[in-house]
């Protein structure tokens, strides 16, 4: 059975890979134009734009799940704790 440093460790690499990756959308959202009023010789940034949204609403279903795994181990971790707490004083 892992030990509560063990699953800190493991929780810890879960919630930097999240961090990066909410860094990374950070970046990729800030050449993100709300509106653009574009003619047709502009056009290639509309297709910039598009791309970057592309990127973003990739990266969303990994947020998802990183983001839900990192706080059910943290709960798990905090539950292992407490119960290790009151059986072995």
């Amino acid at each position: 059975m892992p030990t509560l440093f063990e699953l800190l460790i493991a929780w810890g690499v879960l919630t930097a890979a999240l961090i990066a990756l909410l860094i990374y959308r950070g970046t990729l959202t800030m050449h993100e134009d709300d509106q653009l009023f574009l003619d047709e010789s502009e056009a290639h940034m509309a297709r910039e734009q598009l791309e970057i949204m592309q990127k973003v609403n990739r990266l969303g279903p990994f947020l998802k799940v990183l983001g839900t795994a990192s706080a059910a181990m943290i709960l798990g971790i905090v539950g292992m704790a407490v119960y290790q707490g009151w059986t072995h004083p």
